[in-house]
C-alpha cells in the first residue's frame, strides 16, 4: 500500500517510547507496534486523533503518501 505510517519517526523526534505512548493513548502495545511497522491496512479516525494528541502532531506528520511501496497484508487498528 502506498500509505505510510511514519509513527516510529514521531515517537523518536518526541522522545517517547512503544510503552509509554500506548500507556497514553490506550492502544495496546501489539497495535503500536503493527502500525509503527507499517503493517496496518486502516486507521480509525479515533486512533489517528488519540495519536495525534499525544505527540503533540498533525495527521499529515504521521501519513505518508509512498508511490510504489510494496503492498502489505495488514490489520485495522
Amino acid at each position: 500500500m502506498p500509505i505510510r505510517i511514519n509513527l516510529d519517526l514521531m515517537m523518536v523526534r518526541r522522545g517517547i517510547s512503544l510503552t509509554e505512548l500506548s500507556e497514553r493513548v490506550g492502544i495496546t502495545m501489539a497495535n503500536l507496534s503493527i502500525l509503527k511497522n507499517n503493517r496496518a491496512r486502516a486507521v480509525r479516525f479515533s486512533t489517528l486523533e488519540a495519536l495525534c494528541r499525544e505527540l503533540h502532531c498533525q495527521p499529515g506528520e504521521l501519513l505518508e503518501f509512498a508511490p510504489g511501496a510494496a503492498a502489505t497484508d495488514g490489520q485495522e487498528i
